[in-house]
């Protein structure tokens, strides 16, 4: 399908933020152009009644969080969704989710908890997914803290945080958390980058392959390419993970190991939904002010959502609180 109209105009206007003369700049640098990028993109956030900045004890130390929720404190458990922004694992962080976040919240009528992880490469994997897990551990071991239910709590992320959330979706159902579900937004699924889409759209649509290579290359360390937790296209079993929404764009480099992993999650018998968004590009989610998809897609992950979390406490809490909770453990090395 051509480029919409919408994705022109959106790389036309990121053009002049991104483009430098000189010498390629330096991470801090990135990460300065990256707040600045954000602070120029006209961002609505949505008032909520309750937003409070936290910290949760992790494997490493405080892992710090914003909680989302759509009522006043002190009413009845909500549904929780942990979520993991993306970034390339180097840049990010709480503000840079922060509108999503809240729609996410205000829409599905839960309860969200925003983990800032450690970024690489000062913090190289697995302290990402450590981080996330603490967090996702936590909900569960303590949901009066969050007014969480933590007979339905769900995992999501976009980019580099769908490759978060599926990890910490292998790694509850190693544990014995059962999700209730996991949505992953354009998520990075493996290390190859040799799909089509990187070949297709490497240059030119917002996310190049020689800065996602970059990234990858600062996040993985002398790590294992295929360990699952960083690749987990390549974990060698996905059988009895939480079901999954799978969410791509079209002109993406990561379009093509998003699909492969929603193929073979189906194939392992894990109920999936897969919606490609056709003529736009990486990001597009988190921008519903410059592209319509983000709006459908907004809506259709809330759907799911809610769904997911309305079996889930159709299903009642009695036998999952049998299980062993969470340990506070974390992923890795």
């Amino acid at each position: 399908m051509p480029m919409h109209p919408q994705t022109a105009r959106y790389l036309e206007m990121l053009a002049p933020l991104t483009t430098l003369d000189g010498p390629e700049p330096t991470l801090p640098e990135t990460r300065r152009m990256l707040e600045a990028t954000l602070r120029a993109l006209p961002i609505r956030r949505r008032e909520l009644p309750h937003v409070a900045d936290l910290a949760v004890p992790g494997a490493d130390g405080a892992v710090p969080v914003r909680l989302y929720r759509p009522e006043p404190p002190g009413g009845a458990p909500l549904p929780a969704l942990v979520y993991l922004h993306g970034g390339g694992w180097v840049l990010g962080g709480l503000d840079s989710v922060d509108a999503a976040c809240r729609d996410l919240a205000a829409d599905t009528g839960c309860v969200v908890i925003s983990v800032g992880y450690r970024l690489a490469p000062e913090h190289r994997f697995p302290a990402a997914v450590r981080d996330a897990w603490a967090v996702t551990a936590a909900v569960a071991r303590d949901p009066g803290r969050f007014g969480a239910d933590p007979a339905a709590v769900a995992v999501a992320g976009d980019s580099a945080g769908g490759n978060l959330a599926a990890a910490v979706a292998l790694t509850a159902r190693d544990r014995g958390l059962d999700l209730a579900h996991q949505l992953l937004v354009y998520p990075v699924t493996d290390t190859a980058m040799d799909t089509p889409s990187y070949a297709a759209y490497g240059t030119g649509y917002g996310l190049d392959a020689a800065g996602m290579a970059r990234c990858l290359e600062m996040y993985r360390g002398d790590a294992d390419p295929a360990d699952p937790l960083l690749a987990p296209l390549r974990a060698p079993d996905l059988s009895g993970l939480a079901p999954a929404t799978v969410i791509t764009a079209e002109l993406d480099v990561l379009r093509d190991e998003g699909e492969a992993y929603a193929r073979r999650l189906a194939e392992a018998g894990v109920p999936v939904e897969l919606r490609r968004y056709e003529g736009v590009v990486h990001s597009f989610f988190l921008l519903p002010e410059h592209f319509d998809a983000a709006v459908d897609a907004m809506r259709f992950a809330v759907r799911r959502l809610r769904a997911a979390f309305a079996a889930a406490g159709a299903a009642g809490a009695g036998g999952r609180q049998e299980k062993r909770l969470p340990s506070a453990s974390s992923p890795g090395r």
